[in-house]
């Protein structure tokens, strides 16, 4: 992409022998992404998300209607974990290895550079400002690192249909390197948890998270490939058995993992067991005649489950928050934490991108568009705090887990919005349209939600 704005690559469904196609068609047709990594819904969902944080406050800290303050934190940790497993199964059905090995290098810069540079920045900030040890910096640098495929994705296929920024592959770059930049900030959250509330030795602690992040993936890619062959092909009940054992899958590898003390390993793990599962999927194809290329009736039933858990988080997360323990710096720190660590990523993004082909007012937007953060914040946000709560580590690690979930609301609060005006105010004015910007697609509908 770097060196062409045509940049011509395989089709990687092979319709035809010799068939190719640029690198926006790829994506769009055949990666999941354009759907989302996660088959995210636009700017009316983060509304509703929006609207149900705001409402599981309102139910925890207004007098007379606080009812949530009675909630068992046993059986809200284990809903959250649910619809994590949910996300984390949409999000590995998303990833397409075909599309991934033909993005150029110019995307992986743009995935990889900004999360960490932002999730050290954020760690050394927290330190200095809110007294975070190293390890709970670097959690709450990876949870406020990820970028939000809820805003980003539908923006950029809304820009597709548009024909705004295409001809340089905009919308596509940022497209695909969301993916790859979840997962990063995923896999380094699980590793520097499993360290963090880890016990025994130093020897121990030091290899416990990378340990806890291999078995992830080799649960992953073990049961994925016994999902290719079990339940057969031509199984009468095939969608809905291959939905249900993806589900037990990861709800096993979630709670199973937690139970042995090995909790790092459950995020990875239903994130390998997806993605090495659709892999198969995706190449046996689902040719009945109803299923057209890349779509699966398995996807389908993830969109509508993440339909009914999607509320059920957001609503517990802002049950979390108490006024009445909040400390007022924790805000107001811990803003000008994410102030911060948005400032430095725009800045990191900008000269990413700055030789990949792109014009002065390009690079400004992709800066911009790489701004917006929900659904990993929601996802993770209270999970060190549940794993304190779980390991009963202490009042000390659940004040710090508090603290990265207040962080993590203020993150969707603030930016969810600000990216999403961003993208659609900055891109007719910094973006070029390329020819034939009268076309729509039919294409570019969001399905599902998160």
């Amino acid at each position: 992409m770097a060196g062409s704005t045509s940049n011509e690559i395989p089709n990687v469904q092979e319709k035809t022998e010799n068939q190719t196609l640029n690198l926006d068609q790829v994506v769009k047709e055949n990666s999941p992404t354009s759907e989302s990594v996660v088959n995210e819904p636009g700017l009316a969902s983060n509304n509703k998300s929006h609207s149900m944080l705001i409402m599981g406050f309102m139910l925890r800290n207004i007098p007379k209607i606080n009812f949530a303050e009675d909630l068992d934190p046993k059986w809200t940790s284990d809903l959250r974990s649910v619809a994590l497993v949910v996300i984390l199964l949409r999000a590995g059905m998303g990833l397409d290895p075909g599309t991934l090995r033909k993005l150029s290098l110019v995307c992986f810069r743009l995935a990889f550079t900004p999360c960490l540079v932002e999730t050290v920045t954020v760690a050394v900030t927290s330190n200095l400002l809110l007294g975070f040890p190293w390890l709970w910096g670097f959690i709450l640098g990876f949870v406020l690192a990820a970028v939000s495929p809820a805003v980003v994705v539908p923006s950029m296929l809304d820009l597709q249909d548009k024909k705004l920024g295409v001809n340089k592959g905009i919308p596509t770059l940022v497209i695909a390197a969301a993916s790859i930049d979840d997962v990063l900030a995923i896999t380094g959250f699980g590793v520097v948890l499993g360290i963090t509330f880890s016990e025994g030795s130093v020897a121990w602690t030091v290899i416990k998270g990378p340990l806890e992040a291999m078995v992830g993936v080799a649960y992953g890619g073990i049961f994925g490939f016994i999902l290719w062959h079990v339940p057969a092909k031509d199984d009468k009940s095939l969608s809905i058995l291959r939905s249900a054992a993806l589900l037990i899958g990861g709800l096993f590898i979630m709670f199973g993992s937690r139970a042995v003390e090995f909790g790092g390993a459950g995020a990875l793990g239903c994130l390998s067991l997806a993605f090495v599962a659709a892999s198969g999927w995706r190449k046996q194809k689902w040719d009945d005649g109803i299923w057209d290329g890349d779509d699966n009736p398995v996807r389908t039933f993830f969109n509508y489950l993440w339909k009914i858990f999607q509320p059920i988080l957001f609503g517990l997360i802002g049950a979390e928050i108490q006024v009445s323990q909040l400390e007022a710096n924790t805000v107001g720190l811990g803003l000008a934490t994410l102030g911060i660590g948005l400032f430095i990523r725009m800045i990191v993004t900008f000269l990413v991108v700055f030789k990949a082909n792109l014009n002065i007012s390009e690079q400004v937007f992709v800066a911009l568009a790489w701004l917006p953060k929900a659904t990993v914040q929601a996802a993770f946000g209270p999970v060190a705090l549940d794993y304190a709560r779980n390991t009963k580590a202490g009042p000390e690690m659940e004040a710090f887990g508090i603290k990265v979930l207040t962080i993590a609301v203020l993150a969707i609060l603030v930016t969810a919005p600000l990216g999403a005006a961003a993208i659609s105010l900055s891109a007719p004015r910094l973006l070029t349209p390329s020819p034939g910007n009268n076309k729509t697609s039919n294409d570019t509908e969001a399905q599902g939600s998160v």
